[in-house]
């Protein structure tokens, strides 16, 4: 008999950052059974640290800790090179705050008050190339500064969401970009969350009247 080769995924390694213990302990428990949790931190510098010294797939992180914020910490690193995805995970429900986090090239912005199932949520969305956004908050973050409208969004999923205004159907656009139909639906649902809609007509609605389809 001949044997199947099977091929075995590597886990997806995370490092955690939270200053406050409880909170840390409850994400990671959440995350334990899904990923390989590299390293749990409380402060800025020892996220800085441990992302340099354990390389990890992703991270989740407070935006406010001791020393340096989650932010600042993303910065740093991108100036360096490293663009590991970010999650920030935050009580900070203001919508200017999670559009600048997007701005400097968070992956994910969730609230801590709505966190559990959305967190693996949002992971799993990251990891598939697309952004997220607490839906209660993703019309906010467009509206908030015309300037930013486009910000949440990442240069694919404005250019899908342009092909869907044009009234171009996944197959058409898959076609055009050269992906699967399965991915241009999930880049359509990525901006369905973040443009806190449900169809694709309210879609359509909400891009032209935000003007984001043409930032």
């Amino acid at each position: 008999m001949t044997a199947i080769a099977q091929t075995t995924v590597a886990p997806v390694r995370i490092v955690i950052a939270d200053d406050h213990v409880l909170v840390a302990q409850g994400i990671e428990r959440l995350l334990s059974d899904s990923f390989e949790l590299v390293e749990v931190v409380s402060s800025g510098r020892a996220l800085l640290a441990s992302v340099r010294d354990h390389c990890p797939d992703l991270v989740v992180s407070d935006l406010s800790m001791p020393d340096l914020s989650g932010l600042e910490v993303m910065r740093q690193l991108h100036l360096e090179g490293v663009r590991v995805p970010f999650v920030f995970l935050t009580m900070h429900g203001d919508a200017t705050m999670a559009a600048e986090a997007l701005r400097a090239g968070a992956a994910a912005y969730v609230l801590k008050t709505v966190a559990g199932d959305e967190l693996v949520r949002a992971i799993r969305e990251v990891l598939a190339g697309n952004t997220y956004i607490t839906p209660t908050l993703g019309a906010q973050v467009i509206a908030v500064q015309p300037a930013y409208r486009a910000s949440p969004l990442t240069d694919k999923q404005l250019q899908v969401l342009a092909m869907v205004t044009a009234g171009m159907r996944s197959k058409q656009i898959a076609h055009e970009l050269g992906v699967s139909v399965r991915t241009v639906e999930s880049h359509k649902y990525a901006i369905m969350q973040v443009m806190d809609v449900h169809s694709t007509v309210e879609l359509i609605r909400k891009a032209q009247l935000t003007g984001i389809a043409s930032a």
